[in-house]
């Protein structure tokens, strides 16, 4: 799963029975790391350089916390703010990409 917070980027999968959260860049992972009273881990050498390993319980909890916390009307521009322009510009192109998979009806008039 990948997941865009205004905090960051992370993906998560399940390996070592637990969630493993996997980011590029430590501060994707600061506040999920302390709500979930873990370490974030260096592996340099790993696709994801950093990660930490929690329960599903934790996760899902960490990932229903940044729901509530949304008070934006704007995501890009709330990253903006909290990360700033290097972090804001590969989101836009992430969202232009997107485009790619609109279906054939996404822009026709009902």
């Amino acid at each position: 799963m990948w997941i865009f917070t205004r905090d960051g980027f992370v993906s998560a999968v399940y390996k070592y029975e637990g969630v493993q959260v996997r980011s590029r860049d430590k501060q994707s992972l600061k506040r999920s790391a302390k709500f979930c009273g873990v370490d974030v881990r260096h592996s340099p050498m790993a696709d994801y350089p950093y990660r930490i390993t929690t329960t599903r319980e934790n996760f899902a909890n960490w990932l229903s916390s940044e729901v509530m916390e949304i008070d934006y009307s704007n995501f890009k521009a709330e990253v903006q703010v909290v990360r700033g322009l290097k972090f804001v510009r590969p989101l836009h192109s992430v969202w232009d990409l997107m485009h790619d998979v609109e279906d054939d009806n996404a822009r026709n008039s009902c």
